[in-house]
């Protein structure tokens, strides 16, 4: 069950050196922004939120960031963008803060750019968000072959939600 105490803002300067250290590993590194090489330095990060929208931070009590997400690749006549860079931290994992985070992506995605649909890649080896998105009510819409960060051919996932259904309820 989610902390209530936790909520959203858009990203700050001083965010980026928390998130950063979000990434435990290559893996978690390759899973949350395969553009970014582990460790995250603030500038890579930067580099790849510049180019994106909605750059959202959840937070603790004391507005600590635990969570980080963004949107890009707007498609406005097809009423689509993607979810992206979609990262917990580590003491913050297991507490539904992913499921709200990902919650507060789909209610900005409608609400701040008239999205119908949102989109993410997910790849076949994240068995954890792929319950999770399912569990949100993502479906599978697609795929492409890409290669990790070992240099082995995985299968990117591609998965939609569409945005004008009735909300899923967070446990």
């Amino acid at each position: 069950m989610r902390d209530e105490s936790i909520t959203y803002r858009n990203l700050l300067e001083q965010d980026v050196e928390h998130i950063c250290a979000f990434p435990q590993n290559e893996v978690e590194s390759f899973y949350a922004a395969p553009k970014i090489r582990y460790p995250w330095l603030p500038e890579q990060m930067m580099s790849v939120a510049m180019q994106r929208r909605s750059l959202t931070v959840v937070v603790d009590a004391v507005d600590r960031p635990i969570a980080y997400a963004n949107l890009y690749d707007f498609e406005l006549e097809a009423g689509c963008c993607w979810l992206g860079n979609v990262l917990v931290s580590p003491a913050y994992r297991g507490q539904a803060v992913a499921s709200y985070l990902v919650e507060v992506m789909m209610n900005r995605a409608k609400d701040e750019h008239g999205c119908t649909r949102l989109k993410l890649y997910c790849h076949n080896t994240n068995t954890r968000a792929l319950l999770l998105y399912s569990k949100l009510g993502f479906r599978p819409c697609g795929s492409k072959t890409v290669t990790n960060h070992e240099g082995q051919r995985i299968v990117a996932i591609e998965m939609e939600k569409n945005l004008m259904e009735s909300p899923v309820a967070s446990s």
